[in-house]
């Protein structure tokens, strides 16, 4: 019944606004625009009387209204919203003939014949049959006024009736609502909300530890249902616990032996660094041996070897200095990130400025020019950060070609990293070994071209990385080679670490 009187009310409701659209935007409208028009009409017939007597033409302005294009807008409204009415199209029809008949039959012979001739007077038979003409556009006017007037009352009074219509279904809907939500609250509680308090409090039973307690409660079906499930979940949660209880002492068994294992792991790293300096030192010490001896074989008998042996003779003593060579690069490069030090703030124009000077005499013998800018401050190990610029910058020197070599160090704000880059006009990496170059032993030149062991720039990468950054060759840089690496920006947000100052300033 409520969904009936709710239907009903809507019809209602869309009823009344659209009687309201047709009261107010149709009949109302058009009663206005024709009062306007036929007051126009009234202005330009006296006008043009007026003109008759005075032959002034400033009279005759308000006929212009009827020649206006709002005049025409109107008329155009006016047969709009009256459109589908047979009996008022053919009222506004004789209205619109009578006032074109006035016009064409009196109004505009008489201003023409006064404008023509300035001193004609008008006849008194003439005078009069403008009145009649005139008359004869009121009593059209009337007529069609009547008309409009009726539609509008009738549409009156079915508005007022629909209202009261609309009015009398809502207070019935209402009604019926106070007294469904009456049964509804009763039907509720009685089914509904004395249940749910029931399970309400078995399940606070449950939540403050009697987990052993079981749900039990009375109610419809789907307050069974719904204690059921709180009764699977309290059976889960039970079985979870034991999971989790189980898991406990796995975990603790598990983390006794991750103790054990760590202890294990920290004596095989020390076993592994006293190793790595005693094999250094048992490793260079022959192989300096066998170069002092070479080079004392070849004092001794100065003069009394062929050539072919003092080629065997430099052969094994450039071998055994390479051999040194290749040992302390693969201990430094063993070292990266085994520090247990924290990270200092490091300012990278120092570093740049301490590697240009251990490479002083390398860069002057290659008349290198070192172009930089202005370098931020990074956290990190001001040691391997030296040795960073000095790896990529004593790279771009070995590699130099014949035009004078030029050296760019440039920094970038990316977010929350430093892009730094080191570039030169040296002869330059082919793209297609840009991933090789990068790993240990890995040379794309002979060692007769160039000296090295090959591990600089895998260096390089570890010493980036250690500081969360990366490293990469970039491929788009013409005439020459472009390293392009990352450092994180200073976190300003926490506490700022130590800034490094160098024990001996005058390095820097």
């Amino acid at each position: 019944m409520l969904l009936v009187v709710v239907a009903i009310a809507a019809a209602l409701l869309v009823a009344v606004r659209s009687q309201q659209r047709l009261v107010i935007d149709r009949y109302f409208r058009a009663v206005t625009l024709t009062n306007a028009r036929f007051v126009d009409q009234v202005d330009a017939e006296t006008a043009v009387r007026g003109y008759a007597l005075t032959h002034d033409p400033a009279t005759l302005q308000p006929l212009d209204s009827l020649r206006s294009a709002s005049y025409a807008a109107d008329e155009r409204t006016v047969t709009r919203l009256v459109h589908g009415d047979g009996a008022t199209i053919r009222a506004l029809g004789a209205w619109d003939a009578a006032s074109n008949r006035w016009y064409d039959e009196w109004a505009e012979p008489a201003i023409s014949q006064i404008g023509t001739d300035p001193g004609a007077v008008l006849s008194r038979a003439t005078v009069l049959r403008g009145k009649q003409l005139f008359d004869i556009v009121r009593s059209a006017y009337r007529t069609f006024s009547d008309r409009l007037v009726a539609k509008r009352q009738a549409a009156s009074h079915r508005l007022t009736t629909l209202t009261t219509l609309l009015f009398v279904a809502v207070a019935f809907a209402v009604v019926m609502v106070l007294l469904a939500a009456g049964a509804a609250w009763i039907a509720l509680r009685r089914w509904v909300l004395d249940p749910l308090s029931g399970l309400a409090g078995e399940t606070r039973l449950v939540q403050a530890g009697e987990l052993d307690h079981e749900v039990r409660v009375s109610g419809p079906r789907e307050i069974l249902a719904v204690a059921g499930d709180v009764e699977n979940m309290r059976r889960e949660l039970v079985a979870h616990l034991a999971q989790v209880e189980q898991a406990r002492v796995e975990l603790e068994r598990a983390g006794a032996e991750l103790v054990t294992r760590a202890e294990e792991l920290a004596r095989s790293n020390r076993d592994l660094e006293q190793f790595a300096y005693v094999a250094s030192h048992d490793l260079q010490e022959p192989l300096r041996k066998v170069a002092s001896f070479c080079q004392l074989l070849e004092q001794r008998y100065q003069g009394q070897l062929d050539e072919r042996a003092h080629s065997y003779i430099a052969f094994a003593v450039d071998g055994a200095k390479r051999m040194q060579q290749l040992i302390n690069d693969l201990l430094a490069f063993s070292r990266v990130g085994r520090s247990s030090a924290p990270f200092a703030d490091v300012d990278l124009g120092w570093a740049l400025d301490t590697a240009v000077q251990n490479l002083s005499e390398t860069i002057a013998e290659a008349n290198a020019e070192i172009v930089r800018e202005p370098l931020p401050t990074v956290p990190g190990d001001p040691a391997l950060l030296t040795q960073l610029f000095a790896n990529l910058i004593g790279n771009s020197v070995k590699f130099r070609g014949e035009v004078p070599l030029r050296i760019t160090i440039t920094a970038t704000r990316r977010r929350q990293v430093w892009e730094l880059c080191c570039a030169d006009n040296g002869i330059g990496i082919d793209p297609q070994y840009a991933d090789r170059i990068f790993v240990i032993f890995q040379r794309l030149h002979g060692k007769d071209e160039y000296a090295g062991t090959g591990i600089g720039l895998s260096l390089c990468k570890r010493i980036v990385e250690h500081h969360g950054g990366t490293i990469w060759l970039d491929r788009d840089h013409v005439g020459g080679a472009a390293f392009r690496w990352t450092l994180p920006v200073v976190d300003r947000r926490v506490a700022p670490a130590p800034l490094y100052t160098p024990s001996h300033p005058e390095a820097s």
